[in-house]
């Protein structure tokens, strides 16, 4: 693995384990210069303040904490170096337990990132997302997703 892939693969771990810690500001500090689209194409978030807003206001948290554990598997990562660009294709699930809900999958889809290289550190600059799987995400999200 080239230290460009182990890079992004960290970005991607990163994203997870802010997430799950419920740190909105670390995880739009991820997006900051980034756009989230569904597959496609229909923008939910741009920039650091869009996705601040986005996690922030429509997670659910219990002590500061969506109480979740994502996954995030599979990921196939394509760099040209020479551009300083990158993709990855990866599957994701969304585990959860809450004193309501009894630890159980909630969601499963897909990403499609796109990374770039900016003075020699790499930064997401998309993501996309399928929601393939959908649970119960009445823990989890202050609205579900549409179906």
């Amino acid at each position: 693995m080239s230290e460009a892939q182990e890079a992004i693969r960290n970005l991607l771990g990163r994203y997870c384990e802010r997430m799950d810690a419920g740190d909105w500001d670390g995880l739009a500090d991820l997006f900051a210069d980034a756009v989230l689209t569904d597959f496609d194409g229909h923008e939910a978030a741009r920039g650091r303040d869009g996705v601040l807003r986005l996690y922030r206001d429509g997670t659910l948290t219990y002590d500061g904490s969506p109480r979740t554990r994502h996954l995030t598997t599979n990921s196939v990562i394509e760099v040209n170096e020479e551009a300083g660009s990158a993709e990855a294709r990866s599957s994701f699930v969304v585990f959860q337990d809450t004193d309501a809900l009894a630890l159980q999958p909630i969601a499963a889809g897909r990403y499609r990132d796109r990374f770039v290289r900016r003075n020699g550190t790499w930064h997401f600059s998309e993501r996309a997302f399928a929601l393939d799987q959908v649970g119960d995400l009445s823990q989890h999200l202050r609205s579900s997703p549409p179906a």
